[in-house]
């Protein structure tokens, strides 16, 4: 794609008014949102993100169009297992639901920033050097491996090597103190707990973008599509968690399924590295890829049903990609 500097700016633009109008608009004053706001927020944005794919399909044809979409809808079904991980970290410190809107939305902004950056690099690595594909396919098999061994598992917050930096360096307080970072007690100048779940939520976001930039140059090697399709994959990220935060534990198979999509996508760089060096190995294409990808979420939410059906007590978990680390290490 010849994408000129216009179209990013433009692009960028766009969703930085849009990241604006969430903080100035909708969390100027903290509340707990409703689900009749989370459904038409989640709807916004998923509106957004079709008139941009259909925008692209139009303007470059139907391979730069599927390219796109399947990279939103790989970004999307990634995201949901981020919810798990945020209901997980918002619950564990106790956040009060007031302030849920202004954590979820300071991390997606954090997200943009960073996944742009590690996008820039990966864009970069992959046209220097095409062994690239094969890096990105090992860390998404590996990753995906581990998530499937450890998939009935939900990580600890406290695990997290940036919150036990804060908490070994910084005083914290054992109150919130409205949206405020620091706080006043007793004359000293002392961090609230918003600060740790920040630390948190920001630190979460990175790792999730070490999966999820290599999963979305799986199926387009086109930067400004990686980009975007993050970009509306995360603004939306927000109104989906109070849309489906009473719903995420009965997605009993998300993790088994994700799982399942970082090894295929996994084996599908690997296969393009392979085909470059001999054009007789076939390469996976976006088309079957989409539709491998939709198979697997079709499978995941109907197998779902069915196990918590069956059985009440069943309950889905984030699943964690490493293994538990020893109390006395931490």
């Amino acid at each position: 794609m010849d994408v000129s500097l216009g179209l990013w700016a433009a692009t960028v633009g766009g969703i930085l008014l849009l990241i604006a109008v969430d903080f100035i608009a909708i969390t100027r004053k903290p509340h707990d949102v409703e689900f009749k706001e989370a459904l038409l927020g989640s709807l916004f944005y998923i509106a957004i993100a079709i008139a941009f794919g259909i925008f692209i399909w139009s303007w470059q044809g139907s391979q730069m169009g599927s390219e796109y979409f399947a990279a939103y809808l790989v970004e999307k079904s990634l995201s949901v297992d981020n919810l798990f991980v945020f209901i997980i970290i918002l619950t564990q410190f106790a956040v009060p639901n007031n302030l849920h809107q202004r954590v979820l939305l300071v991390g997606v902004a954090l997200a943009l920033v960073l996944r742009a950056i590690f996008i820039a690099i990966g864009a970069a690595a992959l046209a220097a050097f095409s062994f690239t594909f094969v890096v990105f396919g090992a860390i998404l098999i590996w990753t995906g491996i581990q998530l499937m061994r450890h998939r009935n598992e939900d990580p600890d917050p406290e695990d997290n090597f940036m919150v036990r930096v804060v908490r070994k360096k910084i005083a914290i307080s054992n109150n919130y103190d409205g949206t405020k970072i620091f706080t006043v007690e007793n004359g000293r100048r002392i961090a609230t707990p918003l600060l740790l779940v920040m630390f948190a939520i920001g630190s979460t976001d990175l790792l999730f973008a070490l999966d999820s930039i290599p999963a979305t140059f799986g199926v387009t090697q086109e930067p400004y599509l990686v980009f975007a399709a993050n970009a509306f994959a995360l603004l939306g990220l927000r109104a989906l968690y109070f849309l489906l935060r009473g719903l995420l534990d009965r997605l009993v198979y998300l993790s088994l399924g994700l799982s399942i999509i970082l090894i295929f996508i996994g084996f599908k760089l690997v296969l393009t590295y392979l085909h470059e060096l001999n054009t007789e190995i076939p390469k996976i294409s976006t088309n079957v890829s989409l539709a491998f990808i939709g198979l697997v979420l079709v499978a995941v939410f109907i197998g779902s049903a069915i196990k918590v059906r069956l059985d009440p007590t069943a309950r889905g978990h984030a699943g964690r990609i490493t293994d538990k680390e020893p109390e006395e290490k931490r």
